[in-house]
């Protein structure tokens, strides 16, 4: 289980539960977080689950795979931090992680 907390662009926080197995995606989609549009389902073919992750979690999210960043790459707000949220499974590890959510999901 992971605490994870979601920030919208106007500083909204959203604090849930996320069991080991699932997704960033998944735990914001299943608690009804805002902002994450999902459109592709998790598949890694879209990029509307888009989060920016907040710098002190980088090393323990880890990178993204050579097919996830062609899908960052069409993003015309993609930041270095820029992650998409169904590509980092939910581990005991990222207890506590924060990301943020851009203002609309390209």
């Amino acid at each position: 289980m992971a605490k994870i907390t979601y920030i919208e662009h106007d500083g909204t926080e959203h604090e849930v539960e996320a069991g080991s197995g699932t997704t960033v995606m998944n735990a914001a989609l299943d608690n009804l977080v805002p902002g994450i549009d999902a459109d592709c389902g998790g598949e890694c073919s879209c990029a509307t689950c888009h989060v920016m992750v907040d710098e002190n979690w980088m090393a323990k999210v880890g990178s993204p795979s050579e097919t996830e960043e062609s899908m960052l790459d069409l993003n015309p707000e993609r930041q270095a931090n820029s992650r998409l949220s169904c590509q980092i499974p939910v581990t005991d590890e990222l207890n506590g992680l924060v990301v943020r959510l851009p203002e609309f999901q390209f």
